[in-house]
């Protein structure tokens, strides 16, 4: 019995997906880094173990009152139920992807796992004066 295999075109070049993209600074920053820290820090928010504020230069004000929001009506559901959920224990990222729209915009899609669940986060970025800031942010 004999298997045979499609080999690759030998002109055909591999597809480095790569989503850094140079800062004011000229250094490569690379966005999933970016993201990953942004997700990991507002899981952490509604964990209620990070204040908001720490969030504060990384949003826009938009989406800045919308995480205060849905941490003061997490905060609201768990006093309801006199704490016996603990809400968003240990998130871990496990994985990121981004995708370039232009030079100074990228979408970024986040998986985070907790305990029992796993979440999804999307979010949108864009660069302002060498600062990745999020215009867009969706939490599962």
């Amino acid at each position: 019995m004999t298997i045979a295999t499609a080999s690759r075109p030998a002109n055909r070049k591999k597809n480095k997906r790569s989503v850094a993209l140079h800062g004011s600074s000229g250094s490569d920053i690379d966005v999933r880094l970016v993201a990953r820290s942004i997700a990991q820090a507002a899981m952490e928010i509604l964990a209620g173990t990070r204040p908001v504020q720490q969030l504060s230069r990384s949003l826009d004000a938009q989406c800045y009152l919308a995480l205060q929001h849905r941490v003061a009506l997490t905060r609201e559901h768990a006093a309801r139920t006199r704490g016996l959920l603990q809400p968003h224990r240990s998130p871990m990222v496990r994985s990121v992807r981004a995708c370039s729209i232009s030079e100074s915009i990228c979408e970024a899609s986040i998986v985070v796992s907790e305990e029992r669940r796993s979440r999804a986060i999307a979010m949108r970025l864009e660069r302002c004066d060498g600062i990745w800031r999020v215009t867009a942010l969706e939490i599962g």
